[in-house]
């Protein structure tokens, strides 16, 4: 495969996407794991088999000498475009983000990895304090293990709305099966991450109040997701990472 008649569409650290009629190609750099190439293209085939609608893998091939996936190009405006462009109706995209979470959360996809597996090999890989460590690891045996499917990295910018009004969720890399709570916890952070700390708060609310859980069992979860994201988080956001895992105890 060559990129000549192929169109940058987005570049992200250690890979670039690009557009070609109906394909995306998202190519990774050089020295970029094999296995989490070929892992993020199995958990893209592993979800489609839910029925979730979302962008289906074409290939997984080498581009001048990179890896890339190529997947389905969906039509249409991601959510976090939506948000910019009419910030007026704001509220309204939070409540379509938080529905279809919610959607996402009613299926499960039984080869997936396990949410807890994931959380318990990434708190040994933060380079916290063995103390730390425990009081992460016994915080997450105490909290109930689930199998629902879990995007991992749900945000405004990975949801895009096509002219229908239908939609499609992009992006499966840190997908894995487990608690529902947890990935609220993980698309909270991420609002505080891009500094949207209002939408941050309306969407914890949203989410709460749609599916009947209490907030504070969300917020168990802040700092164990916390600090699994600050072992691959861009350098700049650690800090701020590490501050929520350093949080003991909400009230």
């Amino acid at each position: 495969m060559t990129l000549e008649n192929a169109r940058i569409i987005a570049a992200r650290t250690s890979k670039t996407v690009y557009r070609e009629d109906n394909k995306v190609i998202k190519v990774f750099d050089e020295g970029y794991s094999k296995a989490d190439i070929l892992n993020e293209a199995l958990n893209i085939a592993r979800v489609e088999e839910t029925g979730i609608p979302m962008p289906h893998v074409q290939a997984v091939e080498m581009v001048d000498g990179k890896w890339a996936i190529v997947t389905d190009y969906i039509e249409g405006k991601t959510l976090d475009q939506l948000m910019k462009e009419n910030p007026e109706k704001k509220q309204e995209y939070l409540e379509r983000l938080v529905e279809i979470q919610i959607e996402l959360h009613t299926k499960t996809a039984p080869m997936l990895n396990l949410h807890y597996d994931k959380m318990r090999r990434k708190i040994a890989q933060t380079g916290l304090d063995a103390t730390t460590r425990y009081e992460l690891d016994a915080r997450l045996d105490s909290l109930p293990k689930h199998r629902k499917l879990c995007h991992g990295d749900f945000n405004p910018s990975n949801v895009i709305i096509k002219p229908d009004g239908g939609y499609a969720v992009l992006d499966w890399a840190h997908a894995t099966q487990g608690n529902a709570s947890a990935d609220v916890a993980r698309t909270y952070l991420l609002f505080w991450l891009n500094g949207d700390m209002d939408g941050a708060e309306k969407y914890l609310e949203l989410f709460c109040k749609k599916t009947d859980t209490a907030k504070q069992y969300v917020q168990k979860w802040l700092p164990i997701v916390a600090a699994s994201q600050s072992v691959k988080g861009k350098p700049e956001e650690k800090e701020f990472l590490m501050g929520w895992v350093n949080v003991v105890e909400y009230e």
